[in-house]
């Protein structure tokens, strides 16, 4: 079961594509979009990734943060990163460690499952169903766009 809207978000440190340590902490005093999707370049992950790097000039204009979160090492994530243009960070979650402090834990995989943490470091909004083409339209509506 996911963690519940009103949750204190876990915190996390990972390294990213370009092999960056990113942490939650890092983004105090922003909203965060911690999207969570099964594996690199697959279909669905793709046009969801898609569709943030289409909006992105929209959440940066919002001061809103997108991260990605997979099971996919340092290496599969700069690759996906380049492929399609993505302008924001994707973390690698190679021990499960994360996921599993998200309850997005799929067996070896993350769920695809989005959370909207506020500046203040507390879940505002849970997307258990994600329809991958809207995604991020539908989260940039609710972070006030």
């Amino acid at each position: 079961m996911v963690l519940s809207v009103g949750t204190e978000a876990p915190g996390f440190s990972a390294k990213d594509d370009a092999g960056n340590t990113v942490s939650l902490s890092d983004f105090a005093g922003k909203t965060v979009v911690l999207y969570f999707y099964p594996k690199d370049d697959t279909p669905g992950c793709t046009i969801e990734a898609q569709g943030f790097r289409d909006k992105f000039d929209e959440y940066q204009g919002k001061d809103v943060v997108v991260l990605g979160v997979s099971r996919d090492d340092e290496a599969s994530h700069k690759l996906f990163k380049e492929k399609y243009g993505l302008p924001f960070a994707l973390l690698a979650d190679t021990d499960g460690t994360i996921t599993q402090s998200y309850d997005v834990d799929g067996g070896g995989y993350a769920k695809r499952v989005t959370y909207i943490i506020s500046g203040d470091g507390v879940i505002d909004k849970v997307y258990e169903k994600v329809q991958t083409s809207t995604h991020a339209v539908d989260v940039l509506a609710e972070v006030g766009a």
